[in-house]
């Protein structure tokens, strides 16, 4: 594994400049080896569609793309996520993490794509936003003993005119306070920091202050989002990999045996071997071969005494191209922990019920681990909103919880089960308040409350309808 990502890496121009680069200018050493930053820059090499075995002979399928893509939207699949709670710090905080919730597709995605993901939430007047880092533009510094990124640089870069500006965000938790730090950068070429200015001299950055800290706080104001695969690329890293990171080789093969394909299709087009002199001739004394028709004549100057004419079609081989084709699909879609069918043909094997429910448990296993991690890192970035909400004085302090609400129709007849619950409920097997909970998504306080403003309406329509009398 380890060699051939070096031998991929070595045909990949890295965007970013040096890491000792930024530890210079940090005055930090980062705890990233070469061999994971490599990875990473494969990782996102292969998700952009520009694998370094591309060619002019092989074409690429996207294969990487299309597996974060799936995987991003299992995970993401009618997610329902909110903060409540009668306090106006809990709809304040709503409002803001809304905006985090409208968007989560398209960053779990990325996320899925490079092994991670850093949201990290930044004032904007009285608005909290959240600034999304992928994996190859943040470096870890420390961890703590619980493998949680304490201190971390953060790389964000613009390009105005023929300069590019690079602003370099550190933070440094400590276990009570955070340390950030900014400093800016500018310089003609993109893969150096150049020399350092003033960060007002950056519209965006000009609100920006060179240092500051925040104070009892319990957790880093960023929060990591990793996909929880085991990391085989460096096994004492506790960085995330990514969801296709195992199947590297068997994409490339795919890939070439998809081109293979391709070119199966375009040398057996039909053509037509015809003698030059059955043409007329242009004032040049150049064949003139019908408007529209030039890829199907192919002229042949013939020594022969009769105008030589042949055609040119032969069977095309795409039945085993195909079959050898979904074989490393299969083999793909095992190695990323997705169900058979996902990116294979279904049709061309058939299996049992069991069969195919093991595969969709493989499936549902992948989404759920990566439910939970997002969830996790959605809980803290939650926490980080409160605490800048206490300390910028954004609304005032109050209580407030956070659900989810998660799709888990991978393996499960949602419906089905819904209408089981709702009958067991009937039979006094579940209380109205855990139905709530479980498919509205509502904490325990909230269902309540529902079930009595729903019990209320019902009495008052009863009462209209004369029903009580």
């Amino acid at each position: 594994m380890f060699e051939r990502i070096k031998e991929f890496i070595g045909k990949v121009v890295r965007r970013l400049f040096p890491v000792n680069s930024i530890e210079k200018a940090l005055g930090v050493e980062i705890d990233q080896d070469t061999l994971m930053s490599r990875a990473i820059e494969l990782w996102a090499n292969l998700y952009e569609n520009k694998p370094p075995w591309l060619s002019d002979t092989v074409s690429t399928m996207g294969l990487p793309a299309s597996i974060s893509n799936e995987i991003a939207r299992l995970v993401t699949l009618e997610l329902k996520s909110e903060v409540t709670g009668k306090s106006a710090r809990a709809k304040y905080l709503n409002e803001q993490y809304q905006k985090v919730i409208k968007s989560i597709r398209q960053y779990t995605e990325y996320a899925c794509a490079k092994g991670g993901l850093v949201f990290k939430p930044y004032l904007d007047g009285k608005n909290i936003n959240v600034e999304y880092v992928q994996a190859d533009y943040f470096y870890p510094v420390r961890y703590g003993s619980d493998s949680t990124i304490t201190a971390a640089a953060f790389v964000e870069q613009k390009q105005i005119g023929d300069k590019t500006y690079t602003r370099l965000e550190y933070h440094e938790f400590d276990g009570t306070k955070e340390r950030i730090v900014n400093k800016a950068f500018k310089s003609s070429m993109k893969d150096s920091l150049g020399n350092e200015i003033a960060l007002t001299e950056v519209d965006e950055w000009k609100d920006l202050t060179p240092a500051a800290n925040v104070e009892n706080i319990e957790r880093p104001m960023f929060a990591y989002f990793k996909i929880p695969i085991a990391n085989n690329v460096d096994t004492y890293s506790p960085l995330g990999q990514s969801v296709f990171g195992r199947a590297i080789d068997l994409i490339k093969e795919a890939d070439k045996q998809y081109s293979r394909g391709l070119w199966e299709f375009e040398s057996a087009e039909r053509a037509v071997d015809i003698d030059i002199t059955a043409f007329k001739k242009d004032d040049k004394g150049k064949p003139i071969v019908p408007e529209g028709k030039e890829r199907l004549f192919r002229t042949l100057d013939a020594d022969a005494k009769e105008i030589f004419y042949e055609q040119y079609s032969p069977d095309i081989r795409d039945e085993s191209h195909s079959r050898g084709l979904n074989k490393l699909l299969r083999l793909i879609e095992f190695n990323c922990g997705l169900a058979y069918g996902t990116l294979s043909d279904p049709e061309q094997e058939a299996k049992t019920a069991t069969e195919v429910k093991q595969s969709k448990q493989r499936s549902y296993s992948t989404v759920s681990d990566i439910q939970k991690s997002l969830q996790s890192a959605l809980e803290h970035l939650i926490y980080i909103m409160d605490a800048y909400a206490t300390v910028y004085k954004l609304s005032a302090k109050g209580d407030y919880e956070t659900s989810f609400v998660w799709d888990d129709s991978i393996v499960v007849d949602a419906e089905a089960e819904r209408l089981r619950d709702l009958q067991e409920m009937r039979d006094g097997i579940m209380s109205k308040v855990e139905y709530r909970m479980k498919w509205y998504g509502e904490d325990e306080t909230t269902a309540k409350t529902k079930i009595q403003e729903a019990k209320g309406e019902s009495q008052e329509d009863d009462d209209i309808l004369g029903f009580n009398k």
